[in-house]
């Protein structure tokens, strides 16, 4: 399952989520990859990031806690 978010202040600029099961290999466990792509290409994102499946929830409570601070 991949999600595309327009990337505000950008005119092209996009935020990709995708889930990838087996990121580094046949023994890697699955993370959420999260990819800034200024040019709106998904596929070639100009930054990215792999968060284990693992710490998504709390990394998920930790932006939005910095969000409204």
């Amino acid at each position: 399952m991949s999600k595309v978010i327009p990337l505000a202040n950008t005119q092209n600029g996009v935020i990709s989520v995708t889930k990838l099961e087996k990121p580094y290999g046949d023994d890697s466990k699955p993370v959420v990859s999260i990819g800034i792509s200024l040019n709106g290409d998904v596929d070639n994102p100009d930054w990215k990031a792999h968060i284990p499946l693992e710490n998504v929830e709390e990394l998920c409570k930790a932006v939005q806690e910095v969000a409204n601070s």
